[in-house]
């Protein structure tokens, strides 16, 4: 048996701040989301669109809706953007640079945009992952969320990517 607390159990590293991203954090956040995402650990097709994000782009998402970063050792190290999409908040960009990974960021992350969910008055979030990358699909699981649909990308004929929702309470 594995003594370990899962990733859904453990807290956060005590050495790392949690806050919203305004735009001036916009050049450091792109540059997490374009790191995190090309370390994924398969190359998926079509490749990700977040390995083409710039501060401009990133900036444009915060100011539409909103991100939380975990911050340690001097600089961002983990971001998370979301937006209202009709009655649900989607979460997108979650990346986590490949050293912090697996120390418990993932949780006060998603517990952020829960936070912002509820203050905007949805109580539903949505994200996808893709098909090819199940590890991430069994991830956001632990956190509460449930497979709601299959979606393929334009060009494609088989599905790509899991839509998975969480309700909030």
């Amino acid at each position: 048996m594995n003594s370990e607390p899962t990733a859904a159990k453990r807290p956060a590293p005590p050495d790392l701040a949690f806050r919203l991203l305004g735009a001036a954090d916009a050049t450091e956040a792109a540059e997490v989301v374009r790191t995190a995402f090309s370390a994924q650990s398969r190359a998926t097709s079509p490749p990700s669109s977040a390995l083409r994000e710039t501060a401009d782009s990133v900036a444009a998402k915060i100011a539409a809706g909103g991100g939380v970063g975990a911050f340690g050792e001097g600089s961002l190290v983990a971001v998370l953007i979301w937006q209202i999409d009709g009655d649900a908040l989607y979460v997108g960009r979650v990346s986590v640079l490949p050293p912090f990974r697996g120390r418990g960021l993932t949780r006060p992350l998603i517990a952020a945009c829960e936070a912002a969910a509820r203050a905007c008055g949805v109580r539903r979030i949505r994200l996808r992952v893709r098909l090819a990358l199940p590890e991430n699909e069994r991830l956001f699981e632990r956190y509460g969320f449930a497979r709601c649909g299959i979606d393929t990308h334009e060009g494609f004929d088989a599905p790509t990517t899991a839509v998975m929702e969480k309700r909030l309470s």
